[in-house]
């Protein structure tokens, strides 16, 4: 069975950071791209990032671009989401996600999820 296991989230105060997890497994973990998906408390989706299976390049959204950092360890089959300066706009339930396809900011199209990990972003 294919699964995708994010852990990390928490209670955090705006400007703190956290660092999100996600183990994988019941795939060829190195045939896909991986993202980096939240979903909002009005449950609007957004992918802030993806992790190519080629070299590990990365794409952000705007709206994390410069806080967040998302990276991949194929030994371990793990992908990473190092989340610096946050906002309490970053509230959300973080989703990893892989798609054999290229990288997409379309979250429709992952065709593997996980269950989520909440992030809270609060004084």
């Amino acid at each position: 069975d294919v699964q995708l296991q994010a852990s990390g989230g928490g209670l955090v105060q705006p400007g703190g950071y956290l660092k999100l997890s996600c183990a994988a497994s019941g795939f060829r973990f190195v045939d896909f791209d991986l993202g980096w998906i939240r979903q909002y408390a009005d449950k609007r989706l957004e992918v802030v990032s993806c992790v190519r299976k080629q070299n590990g390049g990365t794409n952000y959204a705007d709206s994390v671009k410069g806080r967040f950092t998302a990276s991949r360890d194929n030994t371990k089959n793990t992908l990473y989401l190092q989340m610096n300066s946050l906002k309490p706009e970053d509230t959300a339930v973080y989703f990893c996600a892989a798609r054999y396809g290229v990288f997409t900011f379309r979250p429709v199209q992952y065709d593997y999820w996980g269950q989520g990990t909440q992030v809270t972003v609060s004084s």
